[in-house]
């Protein structure tokens, strides 16, 4: 008796982990979206991971010569494209410490913005790779217009770092990730 009781009160029970994502005219999309309690935390965790990350080693992270670890993270959204909102708002906080303020938080999160986009639509990990290095290079054109340094010079060391991190670093460790089910299980957002 109690059991049944339990479940029929459950049935009937909102669950907080699921909280519906309205449009901004109010009315829901015709397949409901949800957003649930776990993708806002991964959202907020992955955010301050990458910043933190990002500050850590702050003079190797801005300028034309970058190894910006954090940007391994990025390959998160190739696991699930439910990460790109938690990377781009990581960058966008990173990127309000850097020697160039808001230029880099327009600039700078625009380039990650394309890198993740790209990163979603690729067909394998590898492709997915190389994303970040193309798509980053074009900050070599906010370091030769703000701050001066010579501009092929400026894109080629920042794709070389993004590759250096992202694909020589990144593609080993996320290959060994995506060979367990278990640790794919874990990683996904949308479970």
């Amino acid at each position: 008796m109690k059991e049944t009781m339990y479940q029929q009160a459950m049935e009937e029970t909102i669950h907080p982990e699921v909280i519906p994502e309205t449009m901004h005219s109010g009315t829901m999309p015709e397949k409901q979206r949800k957003i649930t309690v776990r993708a806002i935390v991964m959202t907020g965790i992955i955010a301050a991971v990458y910043a933190a990350s990002t500050w850590a080693i702050a003079p190797l992270s801005f300028g034309p010569i970058q190894l910006r670890f954090s940007e391994i993270l990025v390959l998160l959204a190739f696991l699930d494209a439910a990460y790109a909102p938690g990377l781009i708002l990581g960058c966008i906080i990173a990127n309000f410490f850097s020697p160039m303020g808001m230029v880099d938080v327009v600039f700078g999160t625009a380039c990650t913005a394309a890198a993740l986009y790209g990163i979603t639509k690729s067909p394998n990990l590898l492709i997915a790779t190389f994303w970040p290095a193309i798509c980053n290079a074009f900050i070599g054109v906010e370091l030769h217009l703000f701050l001066g340094y010579p501009l092929l010079f400026s894109m080629a060391t920042v794709a070389l770092g993004e590759f250096t991190v992202v694909t020589c670093i990144g593609y080993p460790v996320f290959r060994k990730i995506l060979s367990n089910n278990v640790w794919i299980h874990h990683l996904k957002i949308r479970q």
